[in-house]
């Protein structure tokens, strides 16, 4: 079931409330449970495939924690990846490599047909998988202990509001949360409410009111111009940032209802002044798995900037392929990791510079120009991003390079390519404008039993008036956005 469905606001307040009306010592039992159903709702037989996901890792932490040996540890070691691993290179590969294949086989002369498999791709296997790996590495490496229990090691590994995308939790922020009681709290409640409020508008309204138009720019890139093409490609990084940040957000807040803390996974992307800062904003349970489990142990920035720099490229080209199987994924990976190296490269010598010139770079007009140049790179970016094939790629970009023009006539055409009218621009317009304000809506948490009882009353009609608020504009905006989209639109990071 998706987050957005009438069926999930259903199921998560059943589901809280079982939660706090059973004792203690049924709980992960009732969470399990309803997990499972949870994931169930996609496909009743790929739970199958998170069960062997889960009895691997499980069985082989266990066994890496009774091993005498380096050697033994690591066959162990080598067995999870194998299977967990292999299981995700299958699922949502393996077309990908017999395409590739075909293609070699082809460009030097062969004759191949085309060899498709009817796979399907399981959700959030990405995710999941990741999750698993990161906590037998870190039994592997001493850093967490095996969890003896399989029950809360399942719940660990399926837990529902972060199961299908994330966030990706290493076991030492989530695991002691499932097992510790956790106390009913209204800071909790409220807390969670205003999370699960910036999600659902994030994705009902943003997102998939940007997604309209994106969709009908690039259903047809040939004959869209330069500006609707630049414009499609901005309105996606909208959608794909508030469809992923709403999810999360959507996550932390259910999550939260129920006492647990999950990671936060976006900190203001879009006011990043360089890529660098970008990756650090952005799904940042991702980046720090890849900085934990492929960067570090590749040399990190200890052993040289050459090292460095090998060791970022390698991340960036997998961290594309993690996110789809096709050589768009994997370009876009590598254009990210090349912008952010060349910004390794050029720290130094650019800080030197502004300090002999007496410019701080961190300042107010030079940062707005260094916000502005990184939204416009990350926008050409998006194209491989959103592109379904190299050759769509390709338009893409000799459109945005080409056909460029002015006058009236010229806009009015980027309107028609786009589908949008003069009351959507202006809905579009204000949407944007509450994405900026819902920053501040799941910040700032009351904590009451910190302040004077006045304050406190304060604080807390100030924090329910703004909930109330929001709470209508939300309502109000979905109801526009329904009237322009009839079609409850799944969350795109599902497909990775």
């Amino acid at each position: 079931m998706n987050f957005n469905s009438l069926e999930f606001l259903i199921f998560l307040p059943i589901v809280v409330a079982v939660y706090w009306v059973l004792p203690f010592r049924f709980r992960w039992m009732a969470l399990l449970a309803a997990s499972c159903v949870f994931y169930m709702s996609w496909n009743v037989w790929l739970i199958v495939l998170i069960f062997i996901t889960t009895a691997t890792a499980y069985v082989c932490a266990l066994l890496i924690s009774r091993a005498r040996s380096r050697a033994q540890k690591r066959l162990w070691l080598i067995v999870t990846l194998v299977v967990c691993l292999g299981l995700l290179i299958f699922f949502k590969y393996i077309n990908f490599i017999l395409e590739s294949a075909v293609g070699v086989i082809r460009l030097f002369g062969g004759e191949q047909s085309d060899i498709v498999l009817d796979v399907i791709l399981p959700v959030g296997i990405s995710f999941y998988t990741f999750q698993t790996l990161s906590y037998v590495v870190d039994v592997y490496r001493g850093s967490y202990p095996a969890e003896r229990h399989f029950g809360y090691f399942a719940l660990y590994v399926s837990y529902f509001p972060q199961l299908v995308a994330g966030p990706i939790e290493r076991p030492g922020a989530l695991l002691p949360q499932l097992r510790t009681p956790q106390k009913y709290s209204a800071e909790d409640m409220f807390a969670g409410a205003k999370y699960l409020l910036s999600g659902f508008f994030r994705k009902c309204v943003v997102a998939d009111f940007c997604g309209i138009f994106v969709d009908q720019v690039y259903a047809d890139l040939a004959s869209a111009n330069a500006l609707a093409v630049f414009a499609a490609s901005a309105l996606f990084l909208f959608q794909i940032y508030n469809d992923f940040a709403g999810y999360s957000e959507i996550a932390l807040g259910s999550a939260r209802l129920m006492g647990i803390r999950l990671s936060k996974n976006f900190d203001r992307p879009l006011t990043s002044a360089s890529f660098t800062e970008f990756f650090h904003r952005w799904h940042i349970t991702l980046n720090q798995w890849f900085t934990q489990y492929v960067y570090i142990p590749l040399g990190g920035s200890r052993k040289g900037r050459a090292r460095q720099l090998l060791a970022t490229m390698a991340v960036f080209l997998l961290c594309g392929l993690w996110h789809g199987a096709s050589w768009t994924f994997v370009l876009w990976g590598g254009v990210a990791g090349v912008f952010v190296c060349f910004e390794t490269l050029l720290r130094g010598p650019a800080c030197r510079l502004c300090a002999g010139l007496g410019v701080d770079p961190h300042g107010g007009a030079l940062r707005a120009v260094r916000r502005a140049a990184v939204f416009i790179l990350f926008v050409l970016c998006c194209v491989l991003f959103r592109a379904q094939s190299i050759a769509e790629v390709g338009i893409a970009f000799r459109q945005m390079f080409t056909d460029w023009g002015v006058g009236a006539a010229y806009v009015a055409q980027a309107f028609e390519s786009l589908g949008m009218t003069s009351l959507q621009f202006i809905f579009l317009v204000l949407a944007l404008f509450a994405m900026a304000l819902v920053y501040h809506l799941p910040q700032g948490e009351a904590r009451p039993a910190l302040l004077q009882p006045q304050a406190a009353a304060v604080r807390s009609a100030g924090a329910t008036s703004a909930l109330f608020i929001y709470g209508v504009l939300a309502v109000a905006f979905c109801w526009l956005a329904l009237l322009a989209n009839s079609d409850v639109s799944g969350f795109a990071y599902f497909q990775f």
